[in-house]
């Protein structure tokens, strides 16, 4: 693929002067630096094109060669004398841009600033918890900043001083016949900086390992796998880098009586086989206390009764769920002579009606017979 003319890359016009050269060169490599564009292979090409540009028309000798003959001109000089390497292009963009814009310095010179790690808790809240909202404590095991250092790593009343090896700049230039190879410096592993004389807390780290107490705030409605981020509540950053956040990750543990879904409660309530027959009314919990539910006559076990507006407010939608209660006839146990023989009576009377009082069952025993007609035939 041919190569795109180098005004055109940045941008500019012929008449260019150095200043304008270097503004759009640093309106693109901050676009397209690799740090701002990680796995981004076009990003990184841009970001080379860009920096070749620059290099060929900041420099007087190699552009007048490029104004008369193009490419071909600087071909030479690109691959060998004063040519640049990708390794010097991803070094030499903090000296030559980004110097003037975070402080300036020697060229080359950096101060590797790490933002802190993430932190993840799980937490375990009742359902009362997670429905009205909550105030609750935490304790977690974290990095943070070195009080006795402020977090410099060196001994108070000492600083870390520029590495001897790299001259602060965190890398080293290693010449390779045509071609230097720019590599991490070995000595302060890309820092830039050494300690002479660690501090005792810390050792020299700049963080130090503590329980800190949180409170953490649980908005009204929050249910299983809500997430709740505290930012830099995380792991304290490194040479005086921004701390992470905390993400709280919410378990709402199982309830005796109610389950949830979402919005809506759903609960078991147990009724006497008189009520389902006759009808009533029966007292039922709900969050916000006891209730009466009216059961209509004739109801069948596993019927749901629904109370509306009794469910719960979601942290995501407005409006308030309701209450399913799924009534289970329940069976009397350890009758006496006198009420079984009550019963008895009370059966047989039934059983005289025929299919009026048992349809369900009468349409069952219905099917049976048909079932086994089918099979005789």
């Amino acid at each position: 693929m041919a190569k795109r003319d180098y005004y055109e890359v940045l941008g500019v016009g012929r008449d260019a002067d150095g200043s304008a050269l270097k503004s759009a060169y640093r309106r693109l490599a901050m676009k397209y630096h690799p740090d701002r564009n990680p796995d981004d292979p076009e990003a990184e090409a841009r970001f080379k094109e860009a920096k070749e540009a620059h290099d060929i028309l900041s420099d007087s000798r190699k552009r007048a060669a490029y104004d008369q003959f193009g490419h071909a001109g600087v071909q030479a000089g690109n691959s060998a004398d004063g040519g640049f390497s990708g390794a010097e292009a991803f070094s030499d963009i903090f000296g030559d841009v980004f110097g003037d814009i975070f402080g300036g310095g020697r060229r080359g010179a950096r101060t590797d600033v790490y933002r802190g790690a993430d932190l993840g808790y799980e937490l375990d809240l009742s359902l009362e918890q997670a429905v009205r909202g909550d105030s609750v404590k935490i304790d977690i095991p974290t990095n943070v900043a070195c009080e006795r250092c402020g977090s410099s790593g060196a001994e108070p009343g000492t600083q870390p001083v520029d590495c001897r090896s790299c001259g602060g700049a965190g890398q080293v230039r290693v010449q390779q016949g045509f071609f230097t190879v720019q590599q991490t410096c070995p000595s302060c592993r890309g820092a830039g900086k050494t300690i002479d004389k660690p501090c005792r807390d810390c050792r020299g780290r700049g963080r130090v390992r503590q329980q800190r107490t949180l409170s953490v705030k649980i908005p009204a409605g929050v249910d299983n796998g809500d997430r709740i981020r505290l930012p830099g509540k995380g792991e304290a950053g490194r040479n005086g880098g921004p701390p992470g956040d905390l993400y709280v990750d919410v378990n709402v543990r199982d309830h005796p009586i109610f389950g949830r879904e979402g919005r809506d409660l759903k609960c078991e309530v147990p009724i006497s086989f008189a009520t389902a027959v006759l009808g009533g009314s029966i007292e039922v919990p709900t969050l916000d206390g006891q209730i009466v539910l009216k059961v209509p006559p004739e109801t069948q076990s596993g019927k749901i009764l629904r109370l509306r507006g009794k469910g719960v407010r979601s942290v995501r939608a407005s409006g308030v769920g309701d209450l399913y209660c799924r009534v289970q006839v329940e069976t009397p146990v350890k009758l006496s002579a006198d009420q079984k023989a009550k019963l008895e009576a009370f059966d047989a009377a039934v059983q005289q009606g025929g299919a009026s009082h048992n349809p369900r069952a009468t349409s069952w025993l219905d099917g049976v017979k048909r079932f086994f007609d089918r099979m005789g035939a």
